[in-house]
């Protein structure tokens, strides 16, 4: 007797799911089981970076653009870019990097960019959770964090790196040099999201530029979960949501059809 269309379905499920769990943990053992210290560099890398940002704006300015903290309101703007920029890349070489398994029939282009992402967002969050928990703590700001402005901007940087690292990873495999042009063209994205800086102080001019770019969208909408009286009112979250679907849709298209030859480059 053959199963039926709902058993196979919750087979086919149960493979995927184990192949997706073997391959987060051969990435966990691969990225951080080798190197000294392992998750604690995840976590000491932005953090070196938000006290440097602090520390040198501190001397140039008496009081960050929010609040009078510097450590949180470069964290509000660092820590979400860095989730963008660590997922994104990951998900963008999720195939080059899982090729040899995906000559296996049970190993599938899906499941690499779906290990890879859930891996690389997961271990983003608990960063941005572990620090930003720990700068309240111990900088005793008093602030009343709301916390559903700070799931919105996480949840749309996720979709939106995900996204763009879908179509990246077809992009940089199919033709190389998008990994050079990718890597120039978006070199100023850190000083263009408003990690530094709010995007109401920038002049009109710029503020017309500045307003395609998603992440300042995500960057403002974070930073009203930690500021009450921040409205951030320039801040779409349907632009970034709908920037990142359309970058995942063509992406998933993309790779649906040329992920044989990709693989077998």
């Amino acid at each position: 007797m053959t199963d039926s269309p709902a058993g196979v379905r919750t087979s086919l499920r149960h493979a995927a799911l184990r192949t997706i769990t073997a391959l987060i943990l051969r990435e966990m053992s691969t990225r951080y089981g080798r190197t000294p210290g392992g998750y604690i560099w995840a976590i000491l890398e932005p953090l070196g970076v938000i006290v440097m940002l602090a520390i040198g704006f501190s001397l140039l300015i008496r009081a960050p653009s929010l609040g009078t903290s510097f450590i949180l309101f470069y964290a509000t703007g660092y820590l979400p870019f860095s989730l963008y920029v660590t997922v994104s890349n990951m998900v963008a070489k999720s195939i080059q990097f899982s090729r040899p398994l995906l000559f296996y029939p049970g190993v599938t282009w899906i499941d690499a960019v779906i290990a890879r992402f859930l891996l690389n967002a997961l271990t983003g969050v608990l960063v941005m959770f572990l620090l930003l928990s720990g700068i309240l703590w111990f900088t005793d700001t008093r602030t009343v964090i709301e916390m559903g402005p700070v799931i919105e901007a996480t949840l749309l940087v996720a979709l939106l790196a995900l996204g763009v690292g879908c179509l990246n990873c077809f992009l940089t495999m199919y033709f190389p040099v998008w990994d050079t042009i990718w890597s120039i063209v978006t070199r100023p994205l850190f000083l263009a999201s408003g990690v530094f800086f709010l995007y109401e102080d920038m002049p009109p001019a710029a503020q017309a530029i500045l307003w395609y770019n998603p992440l300042i969208h995500t960057t403002g909408i974070v930073r009203t979960g930690f500021y009450p009286m921040y409205e951030a009112s320039y801040a779409m979250a349907l632009y970034p949501a709908v920037f990142g679907l359309i970058c995942l849709t063509l992406g998933l298209l993309l790779l649906r059809r040329h992920h044989k030859e990709l693989i077998n480059a």
